[in-house]
């Protein structure tokens, strides 16, 4: 997770490019022959935070059991009119949480693959520190 940067100073610029953010994932070797890739920037690190957050299920880390959604139990559900809102609520709470330096702009939730036990989620946001900057992310769960 990206750590909060507490500091007076506006968002600032990833300007130098021999320094890198963090991870990037999936873990593997970049295209430079370095061991992992890296990402660049703080708004790429972001947003394999926010990925992650979606992705993980809660209780599947260990010693942070209440990390993560509980999202996976409505892929073998019925669908009803209150699940996207279920869904949508317990993304809002999650982010709150374990990444309140970003803001929820808007969530889509698509449940029409849901014969084939997927829901699409595609989350846009931007850092507090820099409203201005709209940024997108999505991912499948299966």
């Amino acid at each position: 997770m990206a750590i909060v940067d507490r500091n007076s100073k506006r968002f600032i610029e990833d300007r130098d490019t021999r320094v890198s953010v963090g991870l990037d994932l999936p873990l593997g070797r970049d295209g430079n022959g370095t061991y992992f890739a890296t990402t660049d920037t703080t708004i790429d690190s972001i947003k394999n935070d926010v990925r992650l957050l979606l992705l993980t299920q809660r209780g599947e880390r260990v010693m942070q059991p209440f990390l993560g959604m509980d999202i996976r139990r409505f892929l073998f559900e019925q669908i009803t009119d209150d699940t996207s809102i279920e869904i949508e609520n317990d993304i809002v709470e999650t982010f709150q949480t374990w990444l309140p330096f970003v803001e929820l702009r808007d969530i889509d939730i698509d449940l029409k693959d849901q014969d084939r036990n997927q829901i699409k989620i595609n989350v846009k946001f931007n850092v507090v520190n820099a409203p201005s900057e709209l940024q997108s992310v999505g991912v499948v769960l299966e």
